[in-house]
């Protein structure tokens, strides 16, 4: 892999403010840190803006492999999202897909590049997930 990229995003409240924190691996394994917030957003948005970020900081035509805690993140990439497309935006509810101008940010930027997705118990012993979340709590409050 030329890239790992690690992932979370983080909310004080749900909507509220938030935060997103990146932790990316070059194939030389250099790390650089990223975060940024929102003032008003759900944790939902703030975990695609973390892979979002964290895929715009590499080079296009890249493989990469990201490592998100959410399973809304992961799934909704790598399953759902073919469905949303095909059916006009809208859920298997028939209702329209939350956060689409993300997902589509998302997508755009996994089409310019060969990315893998793994899912990681957040909170736990993966001590790349857990320096994201601190990076994702910490930017909320600065």
């Amino acid at each position: 892999m030329e890239f790992k990229i690690y992932t979370d995003g983080a909310c004080s409240g749900n909507p509220g403010p938030g935060g997103w924190g990146a932790v990316i691996f070059d194939k030389e394994n250099n790390q650089k840190n990223i975060s940024g917030k929102e003032k008003n957003t759900t944790n939902n948005r703030m975990e695609l803006f973390a892979a979002i970020m964290g895929l715009k900081k590499i080079r296009n035509n890249s493989d990469v492999l990201i490592y998100t805690d959410s399973t809304y993140v992961k799934n909704g990439i790598t399953e759902w999202i073919t469905n949303w497309k095909k059916n006009g935006w809208k859920n298997a509810n028939k209702k329209p897909v939350k956060n689409k101008d993300l997902w589509i940010k998302l997508d755009n930027l996994c089409e310019k590049n060969n990315v893998s997705w793994k899912w990681v118990k957040g909170h736990s012993v993966n001590k790349y997930n857990n320096l994201a979340d601190k990076l994702a709590t910490e930017a909320i409050n600065n």
